[in-house]
């Protein structure tokens, strides 16, 4: 199904997709389909960098003063509305804080006015609507609207982790454990929440229930949020998202079991994905001051579009005070990109996110005897990590000596991760999901490690850490509040002293980062 728009100007900037390599022709899409697309518009106009606004900032922006500074324009919202009424279609949501528009209407109207080249598609069980070529948008809306998402319903991320079925497992730890060897605060987070965004999947609220029971602790409040339509669906397998949804849940709230946990269920589609993380962000009633990711996949399987349109939302979770913590990934230095070359995990490999890459962790007691790089030796089972392709170095970065990106690009990107935690599930975390008891590892793991960290900080500080880039690199690595990881690797990249692709700038040591951040010793 091909389509082009006679009003449509220049192609999108940024919106070329093609077709996935291994998915064949499954047929042609349903021309009167209701779908529901959601438009990105621009920022308004500012006469503040933003990025300096971050950088800058003693406090965060409240979510007015953020609508109103980095917003849509309610002119730009206006126009989109004429064009959308203009053609017979419906607005369904305007969100002016997070700049999305949604739209309602028939695939074939919708394909025509965005100048949309469909197909389905199947790749192995999975069939989906997919999208080739630009999109086009209409000449009124040149400049306006910036991303267009719901065309495409190819899965965009992938959360890997390693499920083993063990009762009592040596030398596995319970988040409880892995709190007290990297001496967390005492604190347990109460009165903040911490968001996870989770694409697939669900948890049973009776094993929450024993979980919580075995770690001597009062139930965790954790709350289903839907987000366009996906719901907490459990299929009762530990091996499926179920594993995944679950061990974010029992991570952060076990080794924070004062925080609420929101979970925010949505769609395995960039669509889906960008809804849930404006959904958590902007979220009034909860008010997550973290979020944790544990799924993402190689950059280049990101277009442009998205890229710019994920990493705007983690902007603005930065202006809000909002600390974004991701997974690096679970594929070694490739990502497991389809050419098998380096490449860094997006979301993690955003500026504005808190990268979380893996290691093995071996304690005697509650004292660590050695901690290395997480791999399995394959280069197949291990953190991810390395330079961005996309994002150029961050000013907080500038004083890193970041090694070359091993594609052979000269780009000069972002280093990835910033922090690390225990991944490897040979010295795992210890689980119950869909009623059995296992050990699950991987950087999955990792994100809400450190979510609930930080809401401890929160909590102990009084504020939230927000935008912890700056201060990280800075105040709390001189500090030396982090476990400083120098032997391994993970396939072309190597740990060192002081940051490395592999493990940042190392695992955490709760007490010192709690230290640093003290107003007293800055």
């Amino acid at each position: 199904m091909s389509f082009t728009s006679t009003t449509q100007s220049s192609p999108l900037a940024g919106s070329f997709r093609r077709h996935l390599a291994n998915a064949v022709p499954a047929g042609v899409p349903v021309a009167g389909e209701l779908i529901d697309l959601t438009l990105v518009l621009r920022r308004r106009p500012s006469t503040i960098d933003l990025s300096d606004l971050i950088t800058v900032q003693s406090q965060p922006l409240s979510r007015d003063e953020h609508e109103a500074r980095a917003g849509a324009d309610p002119a730009d919202i206006e126009r989109v509305e004429a064009a959308i009424a203009d053609r017979h279609l419906t607005v369904t949501t305007v969100h002016p804080a997070s700049r999305t528009v949604g739209v309602r209407g028939p695939l074939s109207v919708l394909a025509e006015l965005f100048g949309a080249s469909l197909q389905m598609r199947r790749a192995g069980d999975e069939v989906f609507r997919s999208r080739q070529g630009y999109l086009h948008v209409p000449s009124e809306l040149d400049g306006i609207v910036t991303g267009v998402f719901g065309f495409d319903t190819r899965p965009v991320a992938r959360a890997s982790r390693n499920f083993r079925a063990q009762t009592n497992p040596e030398g596995t730890f319970t988040p409880k454990e892995v709190a007290q060897a990297y001496d967390f605060p005492t604190a347990t987070g109460k009165g903040e929440t911490v968001a996870l965004i989770e694409l697939g999947g669900g948890f049973r609220y009776s094993d929450l229930h024993k979980y919580w029971e075995s770690l001597s602790y009062g139930d965790v409040r954790c709350t289903a949020v839907s987000v366009q339509g996906a719901t907490n669906a459990p299929n009762g397998s530990p091996d499926s998202a179920d594993g995944e949804v679950v061990l974010d849940i029992e991570v952060a709230g076990g080794v924070a079991p004062g925080i609420k946990i929101g979970v925010y269920f949505t769609p395995n589609t960039d669509q889906g994905f960008l809804g849930a993380i404006n959904a958590a962000i902007h979220d009034r009633v909860r008010k997550p001051s973290v979020i944790s990711i544990s799924w993402g996949s190689a950059e280049p399987n990101w277009n442009p579009q998205s890229l710019t349109a994920f990493n705007q939302a983690f902007q603005d979770a930065a202006l809000l005070g909002i600390t974004v913590c991701a997974a690096a990934g679970d594929n070694g230095s490739s990502d497991g990109s389809e050419d098998g070359s380096p490449s860094v995990d997006f979301p993690a490999s955003s500026p504005y996110v808190l990268a979380c890459g893996g290691t093995r962790l071996i304690v005697s007691g509650t004292r660590i005897d050695s901690e290395t790089v997480w791999n399995d030796s394959s280069g197949e089972s291990a953190t991810g990590g390395g330079i961005s392709s996309y994002f150029p170095v961050p000013s907080y970065q500038s004083t890193v000596m970041l090694p070359a990106n091993a594609s052979g690009s000269s780009f000069r990107g972002r280093g990835v991760p910033d922090v690390a935690g225990v991944a490897d599930p040979n010295t795992g975390y210890y689980t119950l999901v869909d009623g059995s008891w296992g050990v699950v590892g991987g950087t999955s793991a990792v994100a809400p490690l450190w979510a609930g960290l930080i809401a401890v900080l929160n909590e102990q500080l009084g504020k939230p850490v927000g935008y912890l880039h700056p201060v990280l690199y800075s105040t709390v690595f001189g500090h030396k509040a982090l476990h400083d990881i120098t032997e391994g690797n993970n396939g072309s990249y190597s740990a060192t002293r002081g940051w490395d692709a592999c493990t940042g700038l190392g695992s955490p040591n709760g007490q010192l980062i709690l230290k640093a951040l003290l107003p007293a010793n800055k």
